[in-house]
């Protein structure tokens, strides 16, 4: 058993960075993340890490930093949120390529332009195929307890990989909750130490990095990094695990909620979903209706397979999306439909796009109009946008 804290979802990933103790931190603030690497920040100052902090000029240069000094084989880390992951762009694609292990909280916030500060999904969404991890967080406990699963997962020899942890800004990000946090020692067992790959330094066992690759060999580097990912399901299911084992608290690759029976199930990203459960308690005892909610932790890699294994026929399914596909729709219902081959009823609810807000008694709508759907067999349009003004 754990010590109880009331942390919010910054302070949550930070302290778990704290136990963590990283070898080397490179962050630039940027809200809604800013507040996670001040809280960081004065650890370091504090001496409660031996972390070599590095204040840099840039989100580019955060990433660039902790790229560097995970190639030198020191376990690093950054954090960031919208623009700043946009700034980091080539170099999440160069720190993926790299095999390089880095976790990285992205405190999820809106994409420019008009300028926004509160939460969509618009800017993990763009950076789904960068060839990183993503991992997404319902509420503080999980940004607590993904940051340290991270580390694992980033670590592991089969595969080396960068991961974001995503939590949604201000929703979470600044929200004050009640969570269990284990001793430091469990922690740093649990993660163990880091057993780099290689090293540049290593001069006695010299290696390339950043090679220059033409049409020769680019296509075998990608198709590597591929293979890799294609493990990783496993890897986090079993990391997950081990986690509950240590904590009660276990984790996979999705999070069914009352789908075994439901006739209406919604399939989510982040701190909507415990929003969704609650609806669907609520209609089940109030009106009947056998409502399901489907929380999708890892969506890179995406677990199809286990996905079209929960959406069992017959049931009517809502995809609720918090970023735009433009001429497509919502990105998370592709992901979805192409699992499921379209079969099913589906219906698109792309929502909440820069921080509006999404009541329960919405969700509970949602929930209805799906029955309706499915009822009639009616499910045009199948794209809606919910709460905007026409």
């Amino acid at each position: 058993m754990g010590e109880r804290m009331a942390l919010t979802g910054n302070d949550s990933a930070a302290y778990a960075l704290k136990q963590i103790n990283p070898d080397v931190v490179a962050a630039y603030p940027i809200t809604p993340q800013t507040e996670l690497m001040h809280k960081f920040a004065e650890y370091v100052a504090d001496g409660e890490v031996v972390t070599e902090f590095v204040p840099v000029e840039s989100e580019h240069s955060a990433m660039s930093a902790a790229i560097g000094a995970s190639l030198a084989g020191a376990r690093s880390c950054t954090a960031t949120s919208s623009q700043g992951l946009a700034l980091m762009w080539e170099m999440l694609y160069i720190a993926a390529s790299c095999r390089c292990p880095i976790v990285m909280p992205v405190v999820n916030r809106a994409l420019s332009g008009p300028i926004n500060i509160h939460c969509d999904h618009s800017d993990g969404m763009g950076a789904r195929d960068s060839g990183w991890i993503q991992l997404y967080c319902e509420n503080c406990q999980e940004s607590y307890d993904n940051t340290i699963q991270a580390i694992r997962i980033a670590e592991h020899p089969d595969v080396r990989t960068p991961v974001m942890v995503c939590l949604d800004g201000f929703i979470l990000s600044h929200t004050l909750e009640a969570l269990e946090v284990m001793d430091d020692g469990v922690v740093r067992q649990f993660i163990g130490d880091y057993r780099p790959a290689g090293s540049l330094l290593d001069v006695d066992h010299p290696e390339t990095f950043g090679a220059f690759s033409l049409q020769n060999y680019y296509f075998e580097f990608k198709k590597q990094q591929v293979d890799a990912m294609a493990g990783v399901p496993a890897i986090i299911e079993e990391i997950g695990e081990q986690y509950g084992k240590l904590t009660g608290r276990s984790y996979g690759l999705l999070d069914p909620y009352r789908c075994d029976d439901a006739d209406v199930i919604l399939v989510g990203l982040g701190s909507t979903m415990g929003t969704a459960k609650q609806a669907a308690d609520d209609l089940r005892a109030d009106e009947g209706l056998k409502c399901g909610a489907l929380k999708v932790r890892s969506f890179r890699p995406f677990p199809g397979e286990q996905l079209r294994r929960l959406l069992k026929d017959g049931a009517a399914v809502g995809i609720l999306d918090r970023a735009i596909s433009f001429g497509l729709g919502g990105p998370l219902f592709h992901e979805v439909r192409s699992a499921c081959g379209g079969a099913a009823t589906m219906l698109n609810f792309i929502y909440g796009l820069g921080g509006r807000d999404l009541s329960l008694d919405g969700i509970k709508d949602l929930f209805r109009a799906l029955s309706e759907a499915k009822a009639t067999g009616h499910a045009e349009p199948v794209e809606r946008y919910v709460g905007v003004r026409e």
